[in-house]
């Protein structure tokens, strides 16, 4: 007769179901209703209704990313060492930084520019509306992030939260990028009696309004569904130099962070596309159809990654999907489809969507594994400053992309005069080169990393998961 404790495997202490994994799934939700809005379209609102210079906007993203090196981790000090609270040690942020961030995504998209046209004065109120965002954002996005290493220390959890946290960001990324054209954009006919699409100021603050007014209620859903079940310490003694020297030794950690500036930086990048719709393709439309080539091989793969992940593991995945990635990316640059053919662009879209499925949908199960990698080898618990430093490595990476995007923008001929035309030889062309060659590159050393450089193989975190299972165990029994 079988020996039952042979084939049994008792339930991890701190298993997760469903729901918390869909309430998890509302916090990212609400990130991605004002960052991906703000991301996507604060340099349309600039360049078109302030009528400010590509370079200045280049610029004034520059210096405020700059900001970040202070700001994000500062903002991972200041929750490391805040102690637990009886609801936790990162859920209150959620509900305590909601309505201040809402407010600011609003006052990013406040036309200004009825008031004055003193180049000056609009660059001040740019400058001072965007850095209040991103503060408030990185003092949601570090104790959101950190929470989902102490929501739960069991593997298949921690991809399981990964999982809704993709679906909760491509419902919150998608709502704006699929809803936001069709309130935005309004006809005007330019000289040449052709009729093209202008940015409305009206349209983009009232749909400011509604994705701040969702990100406020999906931040206090994710804290009434989520608990945090693994212990935080009650007087945490934290040496941040410490534990930001042992980071940059990590070969996982710097591969982690050179991943996330090239992730996030892509993802960033892609907002030009909007200028490559509205002045090549001379279509608009097409934004909502490029979202869907986006995110729909995302809401595919979803139902059946875990499931990959617990076979292949993370790594493995992630190497195999940005193969695919790479490939389309590199493919739509020597194709260069012209401006009757959209479809081609799309078409290829979808293959590097597909294939970036597989890194979205594990990557935040990545950083929780990298975080335990880390209290592995260090014996100290460092979730907000390693996630404090990741989230900088991604607005690094969001950095470099705005600002070389829209330098490569001016430097390609877009001025503000273009706001109100469609389709002009020579600076659409080089809109279009600009669009296609850095997905190419960027893309392709994403595979690299993964394939190559990351080196937590599903064997190598065996150990790394029974040892964190092992202190928290400990922890609970004190």
């Amino acid at each position: 007769m079988e020996n039952i404790s042979e084939t049994f495997t008792p339930a991890h202490p701190n298993q997760i179901g469903i729901k918390e994994g869909m309430g998890y799934m509302l916090g990212d939700a609400g990130n991605l209703f004002v960052l991906t809005y703000v991301s996507s379209y604060l340099k349309l609102f600039f360049t078109d209704v302030l009528k400010l210079s590509a370079e200045r906007v280049a610029n004034l993203f520059l210096f405020t990313r700059l900001w970040d090196a202070v700001n994000d981790p500062l903002w991972g000090a200041i929750v490391a060492k805040r102690p637990p609270s009886k609801d936790g040690k990162f859920r209150p942020y959620l509900k305590w930084v909601a309505l201040p961030l809402g407010l600011s995504e609003l006052l990013c998209f406040f036309n200004v520019g009825r008031f004055t046209s003193n180049t000056g004065l609009l660059l001040l109120f740019g400058y001072v509306t965007y850095i209040a965002f991103g503060m408030l954002y990185t003092g949601m996005n570090v104790p959101f992030g950190s929470l989902a290493s102490v929501i739960t220390d069991d593997p298949e959890g921690r991809t399981l939260l990964s999982t809704f946290r993709s679906i909760g960001g491509g419902i919150g990324g998608a709502a704006p990028l699929l809803l936001a054209p069709m309130v935005i954009y309004t006809k005007q006919t330019d000289a040449a009696g052709a009729r093209v699409d202008v940015v409305n100021a009206k349209g983009m603050f009232l749909f400011a309004v509604v994705m701040a007014a969702l990100s406020v209620v999906f931040y206090l859903a994710c804290y009434k569904t989520t608990r945090e079940r693994v212990k935080s310490e009650a007087d945490p003694k934290v040496d941040i130099k410490k534990t930001y020297a042992a980071m940059f030794k990590s070969r996982p950690f710097i591969v982690l962070a050179i991943t996330g500036i090239l992730i996030s930086g892509q993802l960033q990048f892609s907002s030009l596309n909007q200028y490559l719709y509205k002045n090549y393709f001379t279509n608009t439309g097409l934004s909502v159809v490029g979202t869907i080539a986006q995110y729909l091989p995302m809401a595919v793969m979803i139902p059946v990654t875990p499931k990959l992940v617990k076979r292949f593991g993370k790594k493995e995945l992630s190497g195999f999907g940005s193969m695919f990635s790479a490939a389309a990316a590199i493919a739509t640059y020597l194709i260069r489809p012209r401006p009757d053919q959209p479809w081609i662009f799309l078409a290829l879209l979808f293959v590097i969507g597909f294939g970036y499925s597989f890194v979205s949908i594990t990557n935040w199960a990545v950083v929780a594994d990298v975080i335990d990698y880390q209290e592995y080898i260090t014996h100290e618990k460092s979730e907000s400053a390693i996630y404090a430093v990741y989230t900088f490595c991604r607005k690094l990476g969001q950095t470099a992309a705005d600002y070389g995007g829209l330098t490569l923008l001016g430097k390609a001929g877009y001025t503000d005069k273009m706001a109100n035309l469609g389709f002009v030889p020579g600076v659409s062309e080089g809109i279009l080169k600009i669009c296609t060659l850095i997905p190419a590159v960027t893309y392709t050393l994403i595979f690299l990393l993964y394939r190559f450089g990351y080196p937590l193989t599903k064997e190598r975190l065996e150990p790394v998961y029974a040892y964190v299972r092992q202190t928290n165990a400990a922890s609970e029994e004190e």
